[in-house]
C-alpha cells in the first residue's frame, strides 16, 4: 500500500505547507531562547540543542521553498541541508572541545527548564510530521531532524540532572559530544538518501 506521502496531492501539501511554518516559528523561536540561555548557563550541551533548533528551522524554510518545485530541486534542497547539518556537528565538536580543555560548571537549573520548553515543541514538531515521514529524502530530513531534537531535549535533560549530582561539567560536555555526532550521523542519512535519489533520477 502506498504511502500517503508518496501521492503528493495539492490538498496534502497544502497541510504539510502549514505543518512545516509551524514548525519553523517554533523551532527559530527555541534557537533564539536557548542560545541566550546557553551562554547564562554556561552549557555547551545546551548550546549544541540551540544549534539543532537553528538547522532545522533553516531546514523547515528551505522545505517550504522547494515543496512544489522538481524532484531534482528536493534532491538538492536535501544535498544542502545534509551539509548544513553536518558544519552544525562539527561547531558542536569544536565548542565541546573548547569546554572540555576548559571546563565551567553549567546551571542545572536553566538547562532543565528551558531543554523541558524546547522537548515540548520537539515533540509537537515530530507528531505533526509523523505521518510525512516516509515520503522522499527532502521530507525524510525534516522527521530526522525533528526526531534528533527531540532526543536532545531529553539528553540534555539528562545532563542537567548529573551535573546538579556530580557538580562537575563533564556531564554536559559528554552530552554535548553525542549531541554533535547525532548531528553528523543525521547529515550522513540525509546526504546518503540524497546521493540515491539523484542517481536513480539522473
Amino acid at each position: 500500500m502506498a504511502d500517503c506521502c508518496d501521492n503528493d496531492s495539492p490538498e496534502m501539501d497544502a497541510k504539510y505547507r502549514v505543518v512545516l511554518w509551524v514548525c519553523l516559528v517554533g523551532n527559530a523561536g527555541m534557537f533564539v531562547l536557548q542560545t541566550a540561555a546557553s551562554y547564562q548557563a554556561l552549557s555547551v550541551s545546551l548550546l549544541a540543542n540551540a544549534l539543532d533548533f537553528f538547522s532545522d528551522a533553516a531546514n523547515y524554510g528551505i522545505s517550504l521553498f522547494v515543496l512544489s518545485k522538481s524532484l531534482k530541486a528536493k534532491v538538492n534542497a536535501s544535498l544542502f541541508k545534509g551539509v548544513s547539518l553536518g558544519l552544525v556537528g562539527l561547531w558542536v565538536a569544536y565548542e565541546t572541545l573548547l569546554h572540555a580543555l576548559e571546563p565551567r560548571l553549567p546551571a542545572p537549573l536553566i538547562m532543565t527548564l528551558v531543554s523541558l520548553l524546547g522537548l515540548a515543541v520537539n515533540i509537537g514538531c515530530a507528531a505533526l510530521l509523523y505521518r510525512y515521514r516516509e515520503g522522499d529524502s527532502n521530507r525524510q530530513s525534516v522527521w530526522i531532524c525533528s526526531r534528533n531534537d527531540a532526543i536532545g531535549n531529553i539528553a540534555v535533560i539528562a545532563a542537567a540532572g548529573a551535573v546538579y549530582f556530580t557538580a562537575t561539567a563533564w556531564p554536559d560536555i559528554i552530552v554535548a559530544a553525542i549531541l554533535g555526532f547525532l548531528a553528523l550521523s543525521g547529515a550522513r542519512q540525509i546526504i546518503s538518501r540524497a546521493l540515491k535519489e539523484r542517481k536513480i533520477h539522473a
